[in-house]
């Protein structure tokens, strides 16, 4: 009965070389989905808003000689775009280095 005790006891003992503690995967990609709604947020604001419902506002703005909506339809909207691109793979390779799940 010694033996049967003994064998328990070992197999319950946490391991001391087990790998890392796991980072908070809830956590992670709730932060992960706060900057992608965050940044879908920005490109609606600037492609759907700027573009097409405040188009005839920004009629009245004018850049060389194209109104403001249409830098905004043709432009702005791609610009934008590109730099939310950046804006998220710097923001998760932060996150990521933070939760150590870095490449």
């Amino acid at each position: 009965m010694g033996e049967a005790e003994s064998a328990t006891e070992t197999r319950t003992e946490p391991e001391t070389d087990a790998a890392p503690a796991q980072p908070d995967v809830k956590e992670y990609w709730r932060r992960n989905l706060r900057l992608i709604a965050g940044l879908f947020v920005v490109w609606f604001a600037v492609s759907f808003l700027a573009a097409i419902i405040l188009a005839e506002p920004l009629t009245a703005v004018t850049i060389g000689e194209l109104p403001l909506a249409f830098w905004f339809a043709q432009q702005g909207a791609i610009i934008v775009f590109v730099l939310l691109i950046f804006v998220y793979a710097w923001r998760m390779n932060k996150l990521d280095r933070e939760f150590g799940v870095e490449d």
